[in-house]
């Protein structure tokens, strides 16, 4: 598993366990040092993982608006604890990881839905995080993704 890949798949599942247990910061960071622990014990880009986690707590209520706004018909409450909180994850990257091409940030999330969600959460997590990046290159925001 490559190490970016890796370090999604270990804050997706600590921002897991934080939600599910009620958002409680310190439930975070004892799931991430548990799940690093246990999941990936030689893995040698903590500062990625732990900048990202970070970042998605510092912007939760712009990502979570975005959410809202691109996924109308799902209550931030309804969507699958997994599908919201690869969303973050894929939303904190395309709006605030420039350093990370939006077709990584997208494909990144699409795997971590269909791998972790139900059947149709690959789907799901496309449709939003499309749409969120269609808007943002029409407002320039963002470039268009590299075809390479």
């Amino acid at each position: 598993m490559a190490n970016r890949h890796l370090g999604r798949t270990i804050i997706m599942q600590s921002l897991y366990q934080w939600d599910f247990r009620g958002k409680d910061q310190s439930e975070l960071e004892r799931a991430l040092v548990k799940n690093l622990q246990e999941f990936a014990p030689e893995f040698d880009d903590v500062p990625f993982v732990e900048n990202t986690i970070n970042g998605i707590l510092k912007n939760l209520p712009v990502i979570d608006a975005l959410i809202t706004k691109y996924a109308p018909q799902w209550p931030l409450d309804q969507i699958t604890i997994v599908d919201r909180n690869v969303l973050r994850i894929g939303v904190f990257e395309l709006k605030f990881s420039p350093e990370i091409p939006a077709r990584v940030a997208i494909n990144e999330s699409i795997e971590l839905a269909k791998t972790f969600g139900g059947e149709s959460s690959g789907k799901f997590v496309n449709g939003v995080l499309g749409a969120i990046y269609r808007d943002m290159t029409a407002k320039g925001e963002i470039k268009e993704i590299d075809k390479k």
